[in-house]
Parts: C-alpha cells; structure tokens; sequence
C-alpha cells in the first residue's frame, strides 16, 4: 500500500468513526479530494486507492486536470466561480460547492438549460460575516430563497461554508452546528420542500467535527495529498 493510500484509508476510518459517534451512518458522508495545485500524478495515485471525488478551486486547473483521469471521476468546483467562467465550468463540473450570490446562481440555471443539464450545487454562507471570504450572509438566505428554489435547471441541494480560521479545531464546531441548524430551517419552507438535504463543511483539520455536526461532504486535502511537492 502506498502512503497516499495508507492516507486514504485512515480518513475514510476517522469519517466513518464520527459519522457512528454521532449516530449517522457511515455511507451518508462523502469524501471529496481537495486536489487544488497537487500534481496529476498524484490524483492517480489517489484514484488507484479507490478515491473518485475529486475538487478543484479554479475551473480551468479542473479541466487540464481532468483529461488525464478516467471518465467515472466525479469532479467537484470547490471555490467561488465567476460568470465568465460559467459555461467552461459546466463542460466538466457536476457539482459546485461555492455559489456565493445570486448572480452565479442564475447564470449557472441558464446555460445548464441551454445545454440540457442539471447540476447540483450548495449554496455559500458566510457564517463568520468575514469581509474576506465569499457566500450569501445568513440573513440574506431567506429573501433569496425563492428564487433559488426556483431555479429550473441548477440543483440546489444544501449549503456550505468555510469557518473563520481557529487555532483549536473544536472551535469550528458552532459554525457547523449553526449551518446545519440554517439548512433544517430554510428546509421547512414551502418552496424547498425536502430538497435541502446536503452539508459541505469540514477540511482537513477538522472534519471530524463537521460529520458529528452532519456533514454530508467533507473536503479534504493537505491531509490526503500531502503538502505541494511530498510524498
């Protein structure tokens, strides 16, 4: 077993040991590779190990990527997208973590319906008001919310978010519980009815923490790639 697999296989332990911790079943978590700047080699490596979630911050970093990989890799935008890269996004992405306003939400609808697709994506909330990073603010989620849901061709399927940093991971754990509590509340809203049934939280550091709080996708990526450059 290589160390890259070796890696794998303990964080697919330590989600399947927070996920029975908290009373989930193991199956309901996903692990998505946060592959943003790793070499392709790598990837491979990552995909001989069994891994075939893989996410990228930037759209064309994920295109040039992608080609080297086989067709059944399931590639995830992690970062924010801007809107003149909506429709190269849509050529390889088929889920999008980060819509962070309302205007990428709607250019993502209108050329998914212009080329027959249905992607899933979360909606962004910056749970920490930090000037610095990307989503809709909390209070905003509920003027928005019916256009969202009403969105005909982009799927929105949950939320996520990207805490403040923390020097103790445990700190996390309100913004998890906060983001899983919003999505439970937007949720009981006529316009989605049941349809907001995912959570994307929790990095390397800590998520851990993030399943015990209902994560449905954890991103990790120093964790199980190593650092830029090691083995």
């Amino acid at each position: 077993m290589s160390a890259l697999a070796g890696r794998l296989a303990a964080i697919t332990a330590r989600i399947a040991r927070a996920a029975e911790r908290s009373g989930r079943d193991p199956d309901a978590v996903r692990l998505v590779g946060a592959s943003k700047l790793q070499p392709v080699a790598r990837l491979r490596e990552a995909y001989d190990a069994g891994l075939r979630r893989f996410g990228e911050n930037r759209v064309q970093e994920g295109i040039e990527k992608s080609g080297a990989l086989p067709a059944d890799v399931e590639w995830h935008l992690l970062g924010p997208l801007q809107s003149n890269k909506v429709h190269k996004a849509l050529e390889r992405f088929a889920v999008f973590h980060a819509v962070d306003r309302m205007k990428i939400a709607e250019a993502l609808d209108v050329e998914a319906g212009r080329r027959g697709l249905a992607p899933a994506a979360m909606i962004e909330v910056n749970l920490g008001g930090e000037a610095t990073k990307h989503g809709f603010a909390p209070g905003e989620l509920a003027a928005e919310s019916p256009r969202l849901a009403g969105l005909a061709h982009l799927r929105i399927v949950g939320l996520m978010t990207i805490p403040p940093p923390a020097d103790d991971p445990e700190r996390t754990r309100t913004y998890f519980r906060r983001l899983a509590e919003l999505g439970r509340e937007l949720d009981r809203r006529p316009e989605w009815s049941g349809r907001l049934v995912e959570l994307s939280m929790g990095m390397s550091d800590d998520f851990e923490i993030a399943v015990e709080e209902g994560a449905t996708y954890v991103r990790v990526g120093t964790r199980l790639f190593g650092t830029r450059g090691s083995g």
